[in-house]
């Protein structure tokens, strides 16, 4: 982080002002250090340049390993698509001009829509859970308008009316308790910011007809490297019948009933990226500590609750894609 980003944060816990501590800078980045709150005495250390407001090691442990393995498999810049630029700016709506205002990501990830946004000159303030920042801080840290933070979605180190804009994207269905999660964003974000968030769509007869949530009651047990073999080994093993499956009348369907992942013929990928694809999701579809998919009605409900306006609740991407803005 720079010295400047300080700026954007605070103490989770008391909402003071932190000071800087004993810090070792590589370049202008601060690589090392301490953060200090004067007024509740709290320390919050900066490592390998990125501000940790809780442990590494937490429920979403399974993220921090699948997006350090799989730290540049969906960036545009790698893949050579325009697939998360055009998702980002589809879901947000927003400008792809924003010189002047801030952003706040919840739920960083890797850091591929962390690219999307810094591209419009906002500043961005991303943060995540999980050790996924380091990914993030690799291929996004060095750019003078993203500060990169590692906390909490439930206690979040920022300060209150602050943000003009606030995305969370693939986050709120993995928490505990995801209207609680949902209902802290929008304090985070001034009168006439603007706040979208996606979440996975309830469908009653998924828990009878995916195959994922048949078996991940077990696999999300298992320590991340060892599912992430089982997951590597299996799609690699049956791919080549997993490509001539999905050229059958609905064969995309029988596929994810068979836990493969085959976006041949929906996205512009190579055929050994939609395989690095195909292992990713997969892992991702059965490791996760929390899976909590919801409806549209609930997800318009919790928009009102958080007392948004020009709410707009629709089917995305992601399942159900919400905005509003705060008055």
């Amino acid at each position: 982080m720079r010295h400047e980003h300080i700026q954007y944060l605070v103490c989770p816990h008391c909402s003071g002002s932190l000071e800087l501590q004993h810090p070792h800078y590589e370049g202008d980045s601060i690589e090392s250090g301490e953060l200090y709150c004067a007024h509740c005495h709290c320390v919050y250390e900066i490592v390998r340049h990125i501000p940790r407001f809780v442990p590494e090691t937490n429920y979403a442990a399974s993220f921090g390993f699948e997006w350090i393995t799989h730290s540049h498999t969906q960036y545009d810049s790698y893949t050579g698509t325009h697939i998360s630029e055009e998702r980002f700016f589809k879901e947000t709506l927003w400008p792809r001009h924003l010189h002047g205002q801030t952003i706040l990501e919840v739920g960083c990830g890797s850091g591929r829509f962390t690219e999307q946004a810094a591209a419009t000159g906002a500043v961005v303030v991303s943060m995540d859970l999980s050790c996924a920042v380091d990914a993030n801080y690799f291929y996004n840290g060095h750019k003078d308008n993203v500060c990169i933070v590692q906390a909490d979605i439930y206690s979040m180190p920022f300060p209150k009316d602050f943000f003009d804009n606030l995305f969370c994207f693939g986050v709120l269905q993995h928490t505990p308790d995801v209207e609680r999660a949902f209902l802290n964003l929008p304090q985070y974000i001034k009168k006439g910011g603007s706040l979208v968030a996606d979440f996975y769509r309830y469908e009653w007869w998924r828990y009878f007809l995916v195959t994922r949530y048949w078996i991940r009651p077990f696999t999300k047990k298992l320590p991340p490297e060892r599912l992430y073999k089982l997951c590597a080994s299996y799609i690699n093993f049956v791919w080549p019948l997993a490509r001539l499956v999905n050229k059958l009348p609905k064969g995309r369907y029988l596929n994810r009933a068979l836990l493969i992942s085959d976006h041949g013929g929906v996205l512009p990928l190579s055929d050994e990226l939609l395989r690095e694809w195909a292992i990713l999701e997969t892992f991702d579809g059965l490791s996760p500590a929390y899976d909590n998919p919801q409806t549209i009605e609930t997800v318009e409900k919790w928009f009102k609750k958080g007392g948004l306006t020009n709410i707009d609740v629709a089917y995305g991407y992601n399942g159900i894609v919400g905005r509003g803005k705060k008055w």
